[in-house]
């Protein structure tokens, strides 16, 4: 059956590509309100879409607040096992911009890929999944399997909303597993499979030393600064190896079993070579491997510093407020609500007398989320890569977050699995984000060899473990 869907979908690559490109040139930035009218125009394309291809119930799922999830399903195939296929619109936003070599915004092929900010984070994969279903209907006059498309508008953000859509519109969400367009291949080496990441929650913190800036001839040397205050508190969160010194962080998390580490291990990773992509060096706890505290162990990350004057020139000036951006990645097990109290008692155990210390929770907390290793959508994934790339193809767990999984496992009871295309060097949330055009043309082969083995098991014996 996939056979004929995959020659339609080789057929039409470029007009596939050309609605991923006017989906790339919609500045969907869901943290910044002044995007508003781009994530509308987003999911007006995108319900156009759905429509188009012949989905059923398209329409926008609002939860009263935030940025709607985009909704539409294809559920013709009774005693077929039916899977949530998610993906989202909303971007991160491309500053900086001077570093862009090309306008974020206007995608570009060059090299062999699509350079554009949400290329491969998550629209690329998002068209192809919508793009397969399309293919199916055209091809087959239906799926092998049930769809039902959700493709959210606040992931970029931690998913605040999803929890009210998910609670107002389960009559329409049930489904026996998930499978996820958003994430990626952990290895250039080796094709692998996602079956969980890390769990995220976030925090803006503000700290002020006095009621007014001071001038630093007058009061320089006599009276705190709020830039170095917050800079001493910041680093009190590591030691100089990059141990977390947080009391009870992370008390709650699963521990490491040695099967853990050895899948770890069986994903081939040059350590050198996987810093230099960045011009990075090691930072870390050095008991564990690189892969292993970018997946297994948790975080605690500065995102943003800000105080004082930045502009240009100099204006010798005390500070008397400054502020930190700060997100933690959270390891199996970890609670998000238990990891923020612990960083909170930290601060606050290290704010000096005298300093006033403000905390504001930035994102949902979500735990992470796990898929059991016998489920039959990672058994048929890797048998799918495996196929493609004529070589074993590996689980592998992510080191970012994707919260709609947690959510709608917490919620739904239903598990999830990443397929999604982005590789590891990619320049995911940074400037000159990229999409490989062969990971392009992998995708219109692997989703529709995926939906046709899955379709070859009934509803029960897929949900028979």
């Amino acid at each position: 059956m996939s056979d004929a869907v995959i020659a339609h979908l080789a057929d039409q690559r470029d007009a596939i590509l050309g609605r991923l490109n006017a989906l790339l040139r919609i500045p969907s930035v869901s943290t910044e309100p002044s995007y508003a009218h781009h994530m509308d125009a987003a999911r007006t394309m995108l319900l156009a879409r759905l429509t188009e291809i012949g989905l059923d119930d398209v329409q926008l799922l609002d939860g009263g607040s935030g940025q709607p999830a985009v909704y539409g399903s294809w559920t013709g195939a009774p005693g077929k096992p039916t899977l949530i296929v998610y993906g989202h619109y909303d971007v991160q936003p491309a500053d900086p911009l001077e570093l862009w070599h090309s306008p974020p915004f206007e995608p570009t092929i060059r090299d062999g890929r699509i350079y554009a900010r949400g290329a491969s984070d998550v629209k690329g994969s998002t068209t192809i999944a919508i793009e397969t279903v399309a293919a199916f209907l055209a091809v087959t006059g239906g799926c092998p399997i049930n769809v039902k498309l959700f493709l959210e508008g606040e992931e970029e953000v931690g998913s605040p909303t999803a929890r009210k859509i998910i609670d107002k519109f389960r009559h329409l969400l049930t489904a026996d597993a998930m499978l996820s367009a958003d994430g990626g291949k952990a290895s250039l080496a080796v094709p692998t499979v996602g079956i969980g990441g890390r769990g995220c929650t976030g925090v803006e913190i503000t700290l002020r030393t006095g009621t007014k800036d001071g001038h630093s001839g007058r009061y320089g040397g006599a009276a705190r600064n709020a830039l170095r205050e917050i800079s001493a508190l910041i680093a009190s969160l590591h030691d100089d190896q990059g141990r977390i010194l947080v009391a009870d962080f992370g008390a709650d998390a699963t521990p490491i079993s040695n099967a853990a580490r050895a899948a770890a291990a069986a994903i081939p990773m040059d350590e050198a070579e996987y810093l230099a992509q960045i011009g990075g060096t090691r930072w870390g706890d050095p008991n564990y491997t690189v892969r292993e505290l970018t997946t297994l162990r948790p975080t605690i990350e500065l995102n943003g510093l800000w105080g004082g004057y930045t502009g240009a020139g100099s204006k010798t000036v005390l500070p008397a407020e400054a502020h930190a951006k700060i997100t933690m990645r959270l390891s199996p097990g970890m609670s998000p609500d238990k990891a923020m109290a612990a960083l909170h008692a930290h601060l606050r155990a290290h704010t000096p007398k005298g300093v006033t210390l403000e905390m504001q929770q930035e994102m949902g907390g979500t735990a992470a989320n796990s898929l059991p290793e016998d489920h039959p959508l990672l058994r048929i994934a890797l048998g799918v890569l495996q196929t493609i790339h004529g070589k074993q193809a590996f689980p592998a767990r992510a080191g970012g977050s994707i919260p709609i999984t947690t959510i709608f496992k917490e919620m739904m009871g239903i598990d999830a699995m990443t397929f999604g295309l982005a590789m590891p060097d990619d320049d995911v949330h940074a400037p000159n984000e990229s999409f490989r055009l062969s990971a392009f043309d992998e995708g219109l082969r692997s989703w529709p060899m995926l939906f046709s083995a899955l379709g070859g098991m009934s509803k029960e014996e897929f949900n028979r473990r």
